[in-house]
Protein backbone atom coordinates (compact mmCIF):
# COMPACT_ATOMS: atom_id res chain seq x y z
CA UNK A 1 0.00 0.00 0.00
CA UNK A 2 1.15 3.55 -0.74
CA UNK A 3 2.16 5.42 2.41
CA UNK A 4 0.09 8.57 2.77
CA UNK A 5 0.83 11.45 5.11
CA UNK A 6 -0.81 14.55 6.48
CA UNK A 7 1.65 17.39 5.96
CA UNK A 8 -0.35 20.47 6.83
CA UNK A 9 -3.44 21.52 8.77
CA UNK A 10 -5.80 24.45 8.91
CA UNK A 11 -8.45 25.19 11.52
CA UNK A 12 -10.70 28.18 12.10
CA UNK A 13 -12.23 28.95 15.43
CA UNK A 14 -15.44 27.07 16.08
CA UNK A 15 -18.47 28.91 17.38
CA UNK A 16 -21.00 31.56 16.41
CA UNK A 17 -19.00 33.24 13.66
CA UNK A 18 -19.66 36.15 11.30
CA UNK A 19 -17.72 34.61 8.40
CA UNK A 20 -19.61 33.08 5.48
CA UNK A 21 -19.25 29.43 4.48
CA UNK A 22 -16.92 30.50 1.65
CA UNK A 23 -14.76 32.60 3.97
CA UNK A 24 -14.40 29.72 6.44
CA UNK A 25 -13.43 27.29 3.67
CA UNK A 26 -10.84 29.68 2.26
CA UNK A 27 -9.32 30.48 5.66
CA UNK A 28 -8.82 26.82 6.60
CA UNK A 29 -7.54 25.90 3.13
CA UNK A 30 -4.95 28.68 3.04
CA UNK A 31 -3.64 27.81 6.49
CA UNK A 32 -3.23 24.12 5.58
CA UNK A 33 -1.42 24.97 2.32
CA UNK A 34 0.91 27.37 4.12
CA UNK A 35 1.71 24.88 6.87
CA UNK A 36 2.42 22.15 4.31
CA UNK A 37 4.85 24.54 2.61
CA UNK A 38 3.72 23.57 -0.86
CA UNK A 39 2.96 25.44 -4.04
CA UNK A 40 -0.85 25.23 -4.49
CA UNK A 41 -0.15 24.22 -8.10
CA UNK A 42 1.16 20.92 -6.71
CA UNK A 43 -2.30 20.01 -5.39
CA UNK A 44 -3.91 17.49 -7.71
CA UNK A 45 -7.48 17.48 -6.36
CA UNK A 46 -9.67 19.00 -3.65
CA UNK A 47 -12.49 17.53 -1.59
CA UNK A 48 -15.05 19.27 0.61
CA UNK A 49 -16.83 17.65 3.54
CA UNK A 50 -20.16 19.49 3.91
CA UNK A 51 -23.50 18.17 5.20
CA UNK A 52 -25.70 21.23 4.45
CA UNK A 53 -29.20 19.59 4.52
CA UNK A 54 -30.67 23.01 3.77
CA UNK A 55 -28.63 24.86 6.39
CA UNK A 56 -27.21 27.19 3.70
CA UNK A 57 -28.29 27.92 0.11
CA UNK A 58 -24.91 26.75 -1.25
CA UNK A 59 -25.99 23.45 -2.77
CA UNK A 60 -22.87 23.24 -4.96
CA UNK A 61 -19.99 24.26 -2.72
CA UNK A 62 -17.03 22.06 -3.73
CA UNK A 63 -15.33 24.66 -5.92
CA UNK A 64 -15.46 27.29 -3.19
CA UNK A 65 -12.10 25.77 -2.20
CA UNK A 66 -10.71 27.17 -5.47
CA UNK A 67 -11.16 30.66 -4.02
CA UNK A 68 -8.19 29.97 -1.73
CA UNK A 69 -5.64 30.40 -4.56
CA UNK A 70 -5.73 31.00 -8.35
CA UNK A 71 -3.54 27.92 -8.91
CA UNK A 72 -6.40 25.72 -7.71
CA UNK A 73 -8.52 26.66 -10.71
CA UNK A 74 -9.32 23.62 -12.87
CA UNK A 75 -8.32 21.14 -10.13
CA UNK A 76 -11.00 18.43 -9.82
CA UNK A 77 -13.27 19.16 -6.87
CA UNK A 78 -16.04 17.16 -5.24
CA UNK A 79 -18.27 17.52 -2.20
CA UNK A 80 -18.67 14.54 0.14
CA UNK A 81 -21.73 14.10 2.35
CA UNK A 82 -22.25 11.39 4.95
CA UNK A 83 -24.18 13.19 7.69
CA UNK A 84 -21.95 14.14 10.63
CA UNK A 85 -19.16 12.02 9.12
CA UNK A 86 -18.97 14.16 5.97
CA UNK A 87 -15.50 15.40 6.96
CA UNK A 88 -14.07 11.90 7.31
CA UNK A 89 -15.81 10.90 4.07
CA UNK A 90 -13.92 13.69 2.29
CA UNK A 91 -10.63 12.54 3.80
CA UNK A 92 -11.28 8.96 2.67
CA UNK A 93 -12.06 10.23 -0.83
CA UNK A 94 -8.71 11.99 -0.87
CA UNK A 95 -6.91 8.92 0.42
CA UNK A 96 -8.55 6.74 -2.22
CA UNK A 97 -7.61 9.19 -5.00
CA UNK A 98 -3.97 8.92 -3.96
CA UNK A 99 -4.11 5.14 -3.55
CA UNK A 100 -5.60 4.83 -7.03
CA UNK A 101 -2.62 6.66 -8.46
CA UNK A 102 -4.76 9.55 -9.74
CA UNK A 103 -3.20 12.10 -7.39
CA UNK A 104 -0.10 12.63 -5.32
CA UNK A 105 -1.28 15.56 -3.19
CA UNK A 106 -4.88 16.32 -2.17
CA UNK A 107 -6.38 19.19 -0.18
CA UNK A 108 -9.36 18.28 2.01
CA UNK A 109 -11.57 20.88 3.70
CA UNK A 110 -14.54 20.30 6.01
CA UNK A 111 -16.92 23.15 6.75
CA UNK A 112 -20.37 24.00 8.06
CA UNK A 113 -22.31 27.19 8.73
CA UNK A 114 -25.13 26.56 11.22
CA UNK A 115 -25.60 29.30 13.82
CA UNK A 116 -27.53 31.70 11.58
CA UNK A 117 -30.40 29.21 11.75
CA UNK A 118 -32.73 28.85 14.73
CA UNK A 119 -32.37 25.84 17.01
CA UNK A 120 -35.59 24.25 15.64
CA UNK A 121 -34.34 24.75 12.07
CA UNK A 122 -30.97 23.13 12.87
CA UNK A 123 -32.70 20.30 14.72
CA UNK A 124 -34.91 19.63 11.68
CA UNK A 125 -31.97 19.74 9.27
CA UNK A 126 -29.94 17.27 11.35
CA UNK A 127 -32.94 14.99 11.82
CA UNK A 128 -32.89 14.44 8.06
CA UNK A 129 -29.92 12.14 8.69
CA UNK A 130 -32.27 9.71 10.41
CA UNK A 131 -34.42 7.04 8.74
CA UNK A 132 -37.37 8.76 7.06
CA UNK A 133 -39.42 5.72 5.97
CA UNK A 134 -40.56 4.80 9.48
CA UNK A 135 -42.82 7.46 11.03
CA UNK A 136 -41.64 6.59 14.55
CA UNK A 137 -37.96 7.05 13.69
CA UNK A 138 -38.55 10.03 11.42
CA UNK A 139 -40.23 11.84 14.32
CA UNK A 140 -37.09 11.62 16.49
CA UNK A 141 -34.62 14.49 16.81
CA UNK A 142 -31.02 13.45 17.39
CA UNK A 143 -31.16 14.39 21.09
CA UNK A 144 -34.13 12.02 21.29
CA UNK A 145 -32.19 9.31 19.41
CA UNK A 146 -29.39 9.41 21.97
CA UNK A 147 -31.92 9.64 24.77
CA UNK A 148 -33.10 6.25 23.50
CA UNK A 149 -29.49 5.06 23.77
CA UNK A 150 -29.21 6.28 27.37
CA UNK A 151 -32.48 4.63 28.32
CA UNK A 152 -31.53 1.33 26.66
CA UNK A 153 -28.13 1.40 28.38
CA UNK A 154 -29.79 1.95 31.76
CA UNK A 155 -32.15 -0.97 31.21
CA UNK A 156 -29.38 -3.34 30.12
CA UNK A 157 -26.41 -2.32 32.22
CA UNK A 158 -27.41 0.27 34.81
CA UNK A 159 -27.84 4.04 34.97
CA UNK A 160 -25.20 5.84 32.80
CA UNK A 161 -26.12 9.37 33.90
CA UNK A 162 -23.26 9.76 36.37
CA UNK A 163 -20.67 8.70 33.78
CA UNK A 164 -22.27 11.01 31.21
CA UNK A 165 -21.91 13.95 33.61
CA UNK A 166 -18.24 13.10 34.15
CA UNK A 167 -17.69 13.00 30.37
CA UNK A 168 -19.30 16.42 29.92
CA UNK A 169 -17.24 17.96 32.73
CA UNK A 170 -14.02 16.43 31.35
CA UNK A 171 -14.57 17.77 27.86
CA UNK A 172 -15.43 21.27 29.05
CA UNK A 173 -12.27 21.29 31.17
CA UNK A 174 -10.23 20.10 28.17
CA UNK A 175 -11.65 22.82 25.93
CA UNK A 176 -10.18 25.48 28.22
CA UNK A 177 -6.80 24.49 26.72
CA UNK A 178 -8.03 24.79 23.13
CA UNK A 179 -8.02 28.37 21.83
CA UNK A 180 -10.12 27.29 18.83
CA UNK A 181 -12.92 25.78 20.93
CA UNK A 182 -16.40 27.26 21.00
CA UNK A 183 -16.88 26.93 24.77
CA UNK A 184 -14.33 28.22 27.25
CA UNK A 185 -16.40 27.68 30.33
CA UNK A 186 -15.73 25.05 32.96
CA UNK A 187 -18.73 22.94 33.96
CA UNK A 188 -18.31 20.98 37.13
CA UNK A 189 -19.32 17.36 37.45
CA UNK A 190 -21.87 18.44 40.09
CA UNK A 191 -23.43 20.95 37.68
CA UNK A 192 -23.57 18.41 34.84
CA UNK A 193 -25.00 15.74 37.12
CA UNK A 194 -28.07 17.70 38.23
CA UNK A 195 -31.06 18.93 36.30
CA UNK A 196 -31.48 22.64 36.98
CA UNK A 197 -32.77 25.85 35.47
CA UNK A 198 -29.36 26.31 33.78
CA UNK A 199 -29.05 22.61 32.91
CA UNK A 200 -32.55 21.58 31.85
CA UNK A 201 -33.69 18.32 30.36
CA UNK A 202 -33.52 18.51 26.56
CA UNK A 203 -34.69 15.01 25.67
CA UNK A 204 -35.18 13.01 28.89
CA UNK A 205 -32.95 11.73 30.33
CA UNK A 206 -30.44 13.90 28.38
CA UNK A 207 -29.62 17.21 29.99
CA UNK A 208 -28.37 20.29 28.17
CA UNK A 209 -24.86 19.40 29.34
CA UNK A 210 -25.12 16.06 27.51
CA UNK A 211 -25.56 17.70 24.09
CA UNK A 212 -22.99 19.03 21.61
CA UNK A 213 -23.12 22.55 20.27
CA UNK A 214 -24.53 24.20 17.17
CA UNK A 215 -21.43 25.63 15.51
CA UNK A 216 -19.80 27.31 12.55
CA UNK A 217 -16.28 26.47 11.47
CA UNK A 218 -13.90 24.82 9.04
CA UNK A 219 -10.79 22.64 9.12
CA UNK A 220 -8.41 21.41 6.43
CA UNK A 221 -5.57 18.95 5.86
CA UNK A 222 -3.11 18.34 3.05
CA UNK A 223 -2.68 14.65 2.17
CA UNK A 224 0.30 13.45 0.16
CA UNK A 225 2.25 10.34 -0.82
CA UNK A 226 5.45 12.42 -0.93
CA UNK A 227 7.70 11.03 1.84
CA UNK A 228 10.05 14.02 1.64
CA UNK A 229 7.68 16.43 3.41
CA UNK A 230 9.50 18.12 6.27
CA UNK A 231 6.67 17.69 8.76
CA UNK A 232 4.42 14.69 8.34
CA UNK A 233 2.10 12.25 10.09
CA UNK A 234 1.47 8.85 8.53
CA UNK A 235 -2.04 7.55 7.99
CA UNK A 236 -1.35 4.09 9.42
CA UNK A 237 -4.92 2.89 8.84
CA UNK A 238 -8.25 4.32 7.69
CA UNK A 239 -11.36 2.15 7.91
CA UNK A 240 -14.99 2.84 7.00
CA UNK A 241 -17.91 0.67 8.12
CA UNK A 242 -21.56 1.52 7.40
CA UNK A 243 -24.54 -0.11 9.10
CA UNK A 244 -28.27 -0.23 8.45
CA UNK A 245 -29.94 3.18 8.63
CA UNK A 246 -33.10 2.00 10.46
CA UNK A 247 -32.43 1.69 14.19
CA UNK A 248 -35.12 -0.99 14.31
CA UNK A 249 -32.87 -3.35 12.32
CA UNK A 250 -30.01 -3.38 14.81
CA UNK A 251 -29.02 -3.30 18.45
CA UNK A 252 -28.22 0.39 18.70
CA UNK A 253 -26.21 0.36 21.92
CA UNK A 254 -24.10 -2.60 20.79
CA UNK A 255 -22.35 0.02 18.62
CA UNK A 256 -21.28 -2.71 16.21
CA UNK A 257 -20.40 -0.34 13.37
CA UNK A 258 -18.07 1.81 15.49
CA UNK A 259 -16.48 -1.27 17.05
CA UNK A 260 -15.88 -2.92 13.67
CA UNK A 261 -14.34 0.25 12.20
CA UNK A 262 -12.08 0.90 15.18
CA UNK A 263 -10.94 -2.72 15.60
CA UNK A 264 -10.28 -2.99 11.83
CA UNK A 265 -8.12 0.15 12.04
CA UNK A 266 -6.12 -1.33 14.92
CA UNK A 267 -5.55 -4.50 12.91
CA UNK A 268 -4.53 -2.64 9.75
CA UNK A 269 -2.08 -0.47 11.70
CA UNK A 270 -0.71 -3.45 13.64
CA UNK A 271 -1.47 -1.95 17.05
CA UNK A 272 -3.78 -2.45 20.01
CA UNK A 273 -5.70 0.08 22.07
CA UNK A 274 -2.81 0.02 24.54
CA UNK A 275 -0.48 1.58 21.96
CA UNK A 276 -2.57 4.73 21.55
CA UNK A 277 -1.44 7.97 23.16
CA UNK A 278 -4.71 9.88 22.60
CA UNK A 279 -8.01 9.73 20.73
CA UNK A 280 -10.40 12.29 19.27
CA UNK A 281 -13.86 10.73 19.08
CA UNK A 282 -17.41 11.63 18.14
CA UNK A 283 -19.11 12.75 21.37
CA UNK A 284 -22.15 14.31 19.69
CA UNK A 285 -23.95 13.38 22.91
CA UNK A 286 -22.34 12.05 26.06
CA UNK A 287 -23.84 8.54 25.70
CA UNK A 288 -21.95 8.30 22.40
CA UNK A 289 -18.57 8.85 24.06
CA UNK A 290 -19.46 6.30 26.73
CA UNK A 291 -20.32 3.71 24.07
CA UNK A 292 -17.16 4.57 22.10
CA UNK A 293 -15.02 3.71 25.16
CA UNK A 294 -16.44 0.20 24.90
CA UNK A 295 -16.08 0.08 21.10
CA UNK A 296 -12.41 1.11 21.47
CA UNK A 297 -11.76 -1.73 23.90
CA UNK A 298 -11.16 0.48 26.94
CA UNK A 299 -13.83 -1.43 28.84
CA UNK A 300 -16.16 -4.39 28.47
CA UNK A 301 -19.75 -3.85 27.35
CA UNK A 302 -21.67 -2.11 30.08
CA UNK A 303 -18.46 -1.09 31.88
CA UNK A 304 -17.58 2.07 29.95
CA UNK A 305 -17.95 4.20 33.08
CA UNK A 306 -14.77 2.61 34.41
CA UNK A 307 -12.70 4.37 31.73
CA UNK A 308 -13.54 7.77 33.19
CA UNK A 309 -14.01 6.82 36.85
CA UNK A 310 -10.54 5.25 36.92
CA UNK A 311 -9.02 8.21 35.05
CA UNK A 312 -7.94 6.36 31.89
CA UNK A 313 -9.44 8.95 29.52
CA UNK A 314 -8.46 12.05 31.50
CA UNK A 315 -5.61 14.29 30.25
CA UNK A 316 -3.16 12.67 32.66
CA UNK A 317 -4.53 9.17 32.06
CA UNK A 318 -3.19 6.32 29.95
CA UNK A 319 -5.34 7.26 26.93
CA UNK A 320 -6.76 10.79 26.98
CA UNK A 321 -9.94 11.15 24.94
CA UNK A 322 -10.98 14.46 23.40
CA UNK A 323 -8.15 16.66 24.63
CA UNK A 324 -9.62 19.28 22.25
CA UNK A 325 -12.88 19.41 24.21
CA UNK A 326 -14.60 17.16 21.71
CA UNK A 327 -17.82 18.00 19.93
CA UNK A 328 -19.28 18.70 23.35
CA UNK A 329 -17.20 21.83 24.00
CA UNK A 330 -14.94 22.38 20.96
CA UNK A 331 -18.08 22.54 18.83
CA UNK A 332 -19.70 20.49 16.09
CA UNK A 333 -19.95 22.18 12.67
CA UNK A 334 -20.94 18.85 11.23
CA UNK A 335 -19.07 18.87 7.89
CA UNK A 336 -15.92 20.12 9.59
CA UNK A 337 -15.85 17.71 12.52
CA UNK A 338 -14.05 14.75 10.93
CA UNK A 339 -11.43 16.99 9.30
CA UNK A 340 -10.96 18.85 12.61
CA UNK A 341 -10.17 15.57 14.35
CA UNK A 342 -7.46 14.78 11.80
CA UNK A 343 -6.05 18.32 11.85
CA UNK A 344 -5.76 18.35 15.63
CA UNK A 345 -4.32 14.81 15.68
CA UNK A 346 -1.70 16.02 13.19
CA UNK A 347 -0.84 18.87 15.55
CA UNK A 348 -0.60 16.48 18.50
CA UNK A 349 1.73 14.16 16.62
CA UNK A 350 3.96 17.00 15.44
CA UNK A 351 4.20 18.67 18.85
CA UNK A 352 2.12 21.69 17.84
CA UNK A 353 -0.89 21.23 20.12
CA UNK A 354 0.08 23.88 22.67
CA UNK A 355 -1.70 23.51 26.00
CA UNK A 356 -3.51 20.44 24.63
CA UNK A 357 -0.22 18.63 23.93
CA UNK A 358 0.18 15.02 25.03
CA UNK A 359 3.95 14.83 25.63
CA UNK A 360 5.70 12.31 23.41
CA UNK A 361 2.57 11.29 21.50
CA UNK A 362 3.36 8.77 18.75
CA UNK A 363 -0.01 7.13 18.00
CA UNK A 364 -3.48 8.66 17.76
CA UNK A 365 -6.99 7.53 16.87
CA UNK A 366 -9.79 9.55 15.32
CA UNK A 367 -13.35 8.27 15.16
CA UNK A 368 -16.00 10.23 13.23
CA UNK A 369 -19.59 8.98 13.11
CA UNK A 370 -22.53 9.84 10.88
CA UNK A 371 -26.05 9.36 12.17
CA UNK A 372 -26.85 6.92 14.96
CA UNK A 373 -23.68 4.80 14.51
CA UNK A 374 -24.47 4.38 10.80
CA UNK A 375 -21.41 5.79 8.97
CA UNK A 376 -18.31 4.97 10.99
CA UNK A 377 -14.78 6.17 10.12
CA UNK A 378 -11.72 5.24 12.19
CA UNK A 379 -8.22 6.46 11.43
CA UNK A 380 -4.98 5.50 13.17
CA UNK A 381 -2.23 8.10 12.80
CA UNK A 382 1.47 7.74 13.55
CA UNK A 383 4.14 10.38 14.09
CA UNK A 384 6.44 9.97 11.12
CA UNK A 385 9.02 12.73 11.19
CA UNK A 386 9.73 16.36 11.96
Amino acid sequence: MTSIYITGSGHTRFGRLTETLEELIVEAAREAIAEAEIDPAEIDAVYLGHFNSGLVPDGFASSLIHQAHPALRFKPAARCENACASGAAAIHAGLNMIRAGRARTVLVVGAEKMTHRSTPEVTTALAGAGYQNDPAEAALSFPQVFAVAAQAYAERYGDPMDAMARIAAKNHANALNNPLAQMHKAMSYEFCREVSEKNPLIAPPLRLSDCSLVSDGAAAVVLTSDPQSARRVRIAAAEHVSDYLPMSRRDFIAFEGPERAIRAAYAAAGITVGDLDFAEVHDCFTPAELLIYEAMGLAEKGQGARAIEEGTVLPEGALPVNLSGGLKAKGHPVGATGVSMHALAFRQLTGQAGAMQRPGAEWGLTFNMGGAAVANYATVLQAAGL
